[in-house]
């Protein structure tokens, strides 16, 4: 019998065991449902999602501190009901070819990379990727020893023996980004067939009516249930005996409280290695994220660029976010490299002001500035760019700061030599290994050759963005998202296992992002004939933290995948070219 902690209200206990008790019967429910009944499921949660997504994202973003009219206010569109949008896509086109007798991996590009690792090319999916994500492309790549038709003999996981329960699953919700909580209940039911008590963050309370209705059809089956409340119900439900497996989004101390206790009794327990969850558990942690520019020969235009797209890494959702890139790794004999660096600082302080929102992050950067007073600060003191030298052990290196600063070190070298030096600092030195970014200009990139890819294989994160930022990958369905594989209850500094993967792929190494050097239309330079570079319709991305035209454009995208059909679009991306 489960044991209730002692200041959980009696009535709470029998709610929350009610809400159990209607899952297993949707469990059984769900077993019963043919793969096109699924996808007419994901259907209609693509249509409640439409019919709320106006309000999602205005709850969102104005519990975030961000008023009407605010131009960052388009980061909740794309990372609240877009993602859900053109996840629920995503996961019908995968049952409704399942239920054809068709293959996940029907279609896709798959070949190997230089070191002879398989690999299937799924992004761009459509003419809608193409031209809303216009010059981004997205890898999977699977662990050595799998062949390609090990690969298709696996697509699918759950929905290969759909009649087969999961069970209950414990979802506890992320508190940072919205679209989170739903795209775990997601990959629970139809990854493991495992129906979902999704108990949210009080962070995003005030969005679990605008939840309930855009997940009513999963709800009305009883496959989802919503709750809400404090550790306290955290706790007593990752100890309910009819819950058969736990994820959580959240930090390193949170899921180590959840597998070993706290205080000296959970250190005891993770010493002699005596987990207090029986239950299996699957997490995804964050990390400290690098962003390694390879040195090389950039225009003005590009410096300025590229050092937006390194503000939007740290500073989107005040940088609230376990994608967050938190040390930007510079070579010390780049001759442009202090200029580059000039750029950076105007571009993080030229971000638009506002809020520091999350709990606790404030104190974190109290601390940051009594560690660092040689920091940059900008925004009122609300964000800093602070340079160290990578000798001692930094906080920067070791600790998340899920706060808007940008560490920045120098490492010695050029070309080859950097890149490698660079790759060696990120695996051994910053903690987590759930994403990692890397700018190099297509000049450099054709000069490294496989070189360049090769030492992609070393670098050792979950999803790797080359001219990209990762959260492009964690906004594709298609690809994983999670830490690199190897984490374990005591050694988890990003995780265990995945989610999205909308193909539902097994066995995955890595998602890989390739985005375009430089927007439209200096893009155009990357027709030349022998380039590595990614031609690029699109311009400043809407997601750029910098983008005047952002709010309204990501707006106009949700729109399009509600259903607004392509004309509505041409509007939307017109406007684009005025960010």
């Amino acid at each position: 019998m489960t044991t209730a902690p002692p200041d959980l209200a009696a009535e709470t206990r029998e709610t929350l065991d009610a809400d159990v008790a209607a899952l297993r019967r949707g469990a059984t429910l769900w077993t019963r449902l043919s793969l096109d009944q699924r996808a007419t499921l994901l259907e209609s949660i693509h249509a409640s999602t439409s019919a709320v997504m106006a309000e999602w994202a205005d709850v969102a973003a104005t519990s975030k501190g961000l008023p009407p009219g605010h131009p960052l206010r388009g980061e909740e569109w794309l990372t609240g009901p877009y993602m859900t949008l053109v996840s629920t896509e995503w996961l019908a086109r995968t049952l409704r070819i399942l239920a054809g007798d068709g293959n996940p991996l029907d279609g896709v590009r798959m070949d190997e990379t230089p070191a002879g690792r398989l690999r299937a090319h799924v992004f761009p999916g459509d003419l809608s990727d193409r031209l809303i994500v216009s010059g981004f492309t997205g890898e999977v790549w699977f662990d050595r020893d799998v062949t390609m038709a090990r690969a298709r003999a696996t697509a699918g996981l759950g929905q290969r023996t759909p009649d087969r329960s999961g069970g209950i699953g414990l979802v506890l919700g992320a508190g940072n980004i919205t679209s989170i909580p739903v795209a775990d209940v997601l990959y629970e039911l139809f990854a493991s067939n495992r129906v979902s008590l999704l108990k949210v963050n009080p962070t995003q309370d005030t969005l679990v009516p605008v939840f309930e209705r855009a997940l009513a059809p999963l709800i009305e089956m009883g496959l989802l249930r919503i709750v809400t409340g404090g550790g306290d119900v955290g706790a007593y439900l990752t100890r309910h005996d009819e819950i058969d497996h736990v994820h959580i989004t959240g930090s390193a101390q949170t899921f180590d409280a959840i597998v070993w206790g706290v205080g000296e009794d959970g250190a005891a327990r993770k010493a002699s290695g005596r987990p207090l969850l029986a239950t299996p558990i699957t997490a995804e942690l964050g990390g400290v994220s690098p962003i390694i520019v390879v040195p090389g020969d950039w225009s003005e235009a590009d410096l300025a660029f590229q050092a937006e797209h390194v503000a939007t890494m740290r500073l989107q959702n005040s940088g609230h976010n376990c994608v967050a890139g938190q040390i930007l790794i510079l070579s010390e004999d780049w001759p442009q490299r202090e200029a580059f660096l000039d750029h950076v600082r105007r571009a993080v302080a030229a971000t638009p002001s506002r809020e520091v929102w999350y709990p606790r992050a404030t104190q974190r950067l109290d601390a940051l500035r009594d560690a660092h007073p040689e920091a940059s600060w900008s925004d009122d003191g609300r964000r800093a760019v602070v340079p160290f030298d990578g000798g001692a052990a930094d906080d920067l290196e070791v600790v998340e700061q899920f706060a808007p600063v940008l560490g920045v070190t120098a490492l010695p070298g050029l070309g080859q030599d950097f890149l490698d030096t660079a790759i060696a600092y990120a695996d051994e030195r910053l903690t987590g290994t759930l994403g990692a970014n890397i700018l190099i200009d297509p000049v450099a990139q054709t000069r490294l050759g496989d070189g360049f890819e090769r030492a992609l294989e070393r670098l050792r994160y979950g999803t790797i963005a080359v001219n990209a930022w990762t959260a492009v990958g964690f906004l594709t369905p298609a690809l994983p998202w999670g830490a690199y594989p190897g984490g374990t209850l005591d050694d988890a500094p990003s995780g265990i296992g995945v989610v999205h993967n909308a193909l539902l792929l097994d066995r995955i190494d890595r998602a890989v992002v390739r985005g375009p050097f430089r927007p439209f239309p200096r893009s155009l330079t990357a027709l030349r004939p022998g380039s590595r570079g990614a031609f690029s319709l699109l311009p400043k991305p809407p997601w750029f933290t910098t983008a005047r035209t952002g709010a309204s454009v990501s707006a106009g995208l949700t729109r399009y995948r509600a259903g607004g059909g392509l004309l509505g679009l041409i509007p939307t991306m017109l406007n684009a070219f005025r960010a």
